[in-house]
């Protein structure tokens, strides 16, 4: 009987070394597996990074001078949820719709619609963006593009007769001006 557990218990010790030889092993292929796709990927990226700074920067530089002569300088200045129907503001911006920024500030100040008041900051705005920003005269300034579009609608719930109710439509606009100077 000695003998038999003798022999059972060799042979799990058996196992036990077989199995933890084998692990080690498979450890090893692994890192080495590892250690080798790192070698080969920070090989490649240095190569990827070397054909990089060799072309790259004069196909940059040509497409930079490129986009230099094509550019128009242009102010821009927008209102987005503004309370106020986009049919309300596009009548008054219509009326300034390619005229000189003082001009336009003129015609503003002294039309009596909604809208107005709202163009006159928007226009204001768009003035200091061209003068602080790219550096464009006053004198020289005209408005060259306005529109007015269609922001989300609030909408609210009115009591009416018979226990009904009928539907307010708060309409919202976004607003924008742009500016470019005449030669």
């Amino acid at each position: 009987m000695a003998e038999e557990e003798k022999k059972v218990t060799a042979k799990k010790t058996a196992t036990k070394t077989t199995a933890a030889k084998k692990t080690t092993a498979t450890k090893a292929t692994k890192t080495t597996k590892t250690t080798t796709a790192k070698k080969a990927t920070t090989t490649k990226t240095v190569k990827a990074a070397a054909a990089k700074t060799t072309e790259k920067p004069a196909v940059k530089a040509e497409k930079k001078v490129e986009v230099k002569a094509n550019e128009e300088l242009v102010a821009k200045a927008t209102v987005k949820y503004e309370r106020m129907s986009s049919r309300k503001v596009a009548i008054v911006a219509n009326l300034i719709r390619g005229k000189n920024a003082d001009e336009a500030m003129a015609i503003l100040r002294f039309t009596p619609k909604a809208g107005a008041e709202v163009l006159t900051k928007l226009l204001k705005s768009a003035i200091a963006n061209a003068e602080n920003t790219k550096n464009m005269t006053h004198s020289k300034l005209y408005v060259a593009e306005i529109y007015s579009n269609q922001g989300p609608t609030l909408k609210r719930i009115r009591p009416a007769a018979k226990g009904s109710a009928v539907r307010i439509r708060k309409r919202t606009s976004h607003t924008t001006i742009v500016l470019k100077e005449r030669v």
